[in-house]
């Protein structure tokens, strides 16, 4: 009986020292995920009444968020002294991330694992944001299209000479191309993915819907 209560008893500490998060500061590289606006408002946004989806919002590619990553996995929620971001700054986010929510949410499940102030954080975040191109060729839309994932992947490659096919991946969401997820070193320097990030949408007609 005494065995199972020892047992019992670690396994109890093991829960809840995993509960509360990882150590801020400590990960391998970065993801940079871009997430594809229309995509996002058809499935989601558009039923929220976001104004990320309103007719005048002129969203494309949008900063979903700058993701702390190991090799093997990612940490979240980390326990961190850095103060929450102000109102004010959250909303300063918004015209790359859609809105001021999704700057919030990023910062307290993500950015509290990078071992870095909100602000820079935030400031990090665009930096990251501004320093890959995203292909001009998708905002000219003026149609939905139907096209191999493949296609997103080298137009992000042809337009970022520094990347590579091991650097970035394209995800699908319900038969649209959803994500462009590229992996940044700390210095936000392309370097190549884990094996946690490289899953591909292999689809050969994944819709792409304009800029509204």
């Amino acid at each position: 009986m005494r065995f199972w209560v020892l047992v019992l008893s670690g396994l109890l500490v093991a829960s809840t020292a995993w509960a509360k998060g990882e150590r801020a500061g400590i990960f391998d590289y970065y993801v940079l995920s871009l997430s594809w606006s229309p995509t996002w408002c058809a499935i989601e946004g558009d039923a929220r009444q976001s104004p990320q989806c309103d007719a005048d919002a002129d969203f494309g590619w949008v900063l979903h968020g700058l993701w702390p990553q190991y090799h093997r996995g990612w940490p979240s929620y980390c326990p961190t002294v850095e103060r929450n971001p102000s109102r004010a700054m959250t909303n300063d986010m918004a015209d790359i991330m859609g809105t001021s929510g999704l700057a919030w949410h990023q910062w307290n499940k993500h950015g509290v694992c990078a071992g870095l102030s909100a602000p820079r954080y935030y400031d990090l975040s665009r930096q990251a944001f501004d320093a890959i191109v995203r292909p001009p060729v998708f905002r000219r839309l003026d149609k939905a299209v139907r096209l191999p994932a493949k296609v997103v992947e080298e137009a992000f490659i042809a337009a970022n000479p520094k990347l590579g096919p091991d650097m970035i991946t394209i995800t699908c969401k319900d038969g649209r191309i959803q994500e462009a997820r590229i992996c940044l070193s700390k210095s936000l320097d392309p370097v190549p993915c884990g094996r946690d990030v490289i899953r591909d949408c292999t689809a050969e007609d994944a819709l792409l819907a304009p800029i509204r």
